[in-house]
C-alpha cells in the first residue's frame, strides 16, 4: 500500500513591534490584505567575477508574481538560524551554495503591497559569494541573469524600476556601506 504524505504546512515567525517573536502562523495564512509583522530575509549572490545574481519571481506566486528582484528571499522557519535559512532557500531555490555569507543589514524591515497582498516583514540582508550555477526551480524563479552591482543599484534608484519594493529599499543602504562588505572578484 502506498501512503501519501503531505509535506507540513512552511510555518513563519510572528513577531511583536519590537521584532520579539509572539508565536508561529501558516504562511499561507499570513501574506493576505493586513499581514501581521514576521520574520523574512533576503540574500544578494555573487559569483566569483562580482556579479549580482538577479532573478525574476515566478509568475505563479501568490506575492509579487514576476517581479526582478535580489537574489533570493524566504522566512526562517521556527527557531532556524537566519544563516541556515539563507543557504537552505539557495539550494532549495536556485540549486547553489552560499560561502562568505555575512549579515549586512540586521534591522532592515519594510511593508509593500500588490495585487491585494502586503508585505511586513522585518527582512535580515545577507551577502554571499555563491557557487555553481544557478539551477532554478521554476515555481520559484521565472528567470535570471548576472548584473553588476553598480547597473542592479542604478536600476533600483531609477522611478520607473522594475524592481522589487523591498529590492528599491535595500540596494541603496546596502551601496551606501559596500566598503564592509563587497566581495572582491577572484
Amino acid at each position: 500500500m502506498n501512503v501519501v504524505t503531505t509535506p507540513p504546512a512552511e510555518q513563519v515567525v510572528l513577531l511583536d513591534d519590537g521584532g520579539r517573536p509572539i508565536g508561529v502562523a501558516d504562511k499561507a495564512t499570513v501574506h493576505g490584505a493586513q499581514t501581521p509583522l514576521h520574520l523574512a530575509f533576503s540574500c544578494y549572490g555573487f559569483d566569483e567575477a562580482g556579479r549580482l545574481l538577479v532573478t525574476w519571481r515566478a509568475r505563479d506566486k501568490r506575492t509579487f508574481p514576476g517581479v526582478r528582484t535580489n537574489t533570493c528571499c524566504g522566512h526562517p522557519a521556527p527557531d532556524e538560524a537566519g544563516e541556515d535559512a539563507v543557504r537552505r532557500r539557495l539550494a532549495d531555490e536556485l540549486g547553489m551554495t552560499a560561502v562568505d555569507l555575512q549579515l549586512v543589514l540586521p534591522d532592515f524591515a519594510y511593508r509593500a503591497s500588490a495585487g491585494g497582498v502586503e508585505e511586513n516583514e522585518l527582512c535580515p540582508v545577507y551577502v554571499c559569494r555563491l557557487v555553481g550555477e544557478p539551477r532554478p526551480r521554476p515555481d520559484e524563479v521565472d528567470s535570471w541573469e548576472w548584473c553588476s552591482w553598480d547597473a542592479f543599484v542604478a536600476d533600483a534608484r531609477a522611478d520607473d524600476s522594475d524592481i522589487s519594493p523591498w529590492a528599491r529599499l535595500q540596494a541603496p543602504l546596502l551601496d551606501a556601506c559596500r566598503d564592509t562588505w563587497m566581495p572582491r572578484p577572484a
